[in-house]
């Protein structure tokens, strides 16, 4: 599948990846800031953002679709950055195809199943989104709020809007894959032989989505891996701390 990327900055190759609900103005802020040092690839990731709508959407899918990118844009290697579901895409891509990574951050994730459906109110409430009769984003808002008391979160989620040719609202996300393929977005990643370059693995302070019990099966796939905690920083690290979290990140790619 060909991704739709965003190309910004000059030297090595970094491609940053989103995550759930998200595209590549979700990691802005982060790949403006690594552009200064790097050629910054910024994906949608399948059914996200510009990028295309399949049926089908696991890891393997979406690695494939990486490397799929780095083949057409001639990418022998690059540093992979990816937050939550990017960063499982981002783990998938150096365990199936460890020559072609130099460095991998991975962004507040683990390579671990996770049990816990943390989306179903808010899928819920996307799905039930009257787009035929929606006047303004301001109504869709309004509508979300039942289903997400955050705002902050409501506007992310709103981004996916856009009007068609005849003035109707809807999703650029494929809503339909994601909601019949939500629990293998959630699986932990496999490999019989781990990816032994430099991992670096950033977590938000007081995000419960990397655990001291996950410790092990990281070190199992990843054993050089090392962690770096942001403090005050929730799930969404990249977007409450983006200046520490991009000096993070070009201190480990070098």
């Amino acid at each position: 599948m060909k991704l739709y990327a965003r190309q910004q900055g000059q030297g090595a190759d970094v491609i940053s990846l989103h995550g759930l609900f998200g595209s590549q103005e979700n990691l802005g802020m982060i790949n403006r800031g690594l552009a200064e040092s790097f050629r910054v690839h910024g994906l949608d990731l399948r059914n996200h953002g510009r990028s295309s709508h399949d049926e089908a959407m696991n890891y393997t899918a979406m690695a494939d679709d990486v490397l799929e990118y780095m083949d057409d844009n001639q990418l022998e290697k690059v540093h992979l950055v990816g937050h939550s579901m990017g960063g499982k895409v981002a783990m998938t891509v150096a365990l199936m195809a460890p020559e072609r990574v130099t460095r991998l951050a991975v962004i507040d994730i683990a390579p671990v199943t996770y049990q816990e459906r943390r989306h179903d109110s808010i899928l819920e409430g996307l799905s039930l989104m009257p787009l035929n009769t929606l006047k303004s984003r301001s109504e869709a808002d309004g509508f979300l709020e039942t289903y997400e008391p955050e705002q902050g979160v409501r506007q992310f989620l709103l981004k996916n809007l856009y009007r068609d040719d005849q003035g109707n609202y809807r999703w650029r996300m494929n809503l339909p894959a994601i909601i019949t393929h939500y629990m293998e977005i959630l699986v932990g990643q496999q490999s019989d032989i781990g990816f032994a370059k430099d991992a670096l693995f950033i977590k938000g302070g007081e995000s419960d989505y990397i655990l001291p019990e996950h410790r092990e099966r990281v070190l199992e796939l990843f054993p050089s891996a090392s962690v770096r905690v942001i403090p005050g920083a929730g799930h969404w690290v990249h977007a409450q701390k983006p200046e520490l979290v991009t000096r993070t990140l070009l201190r480990f790619l070098g």
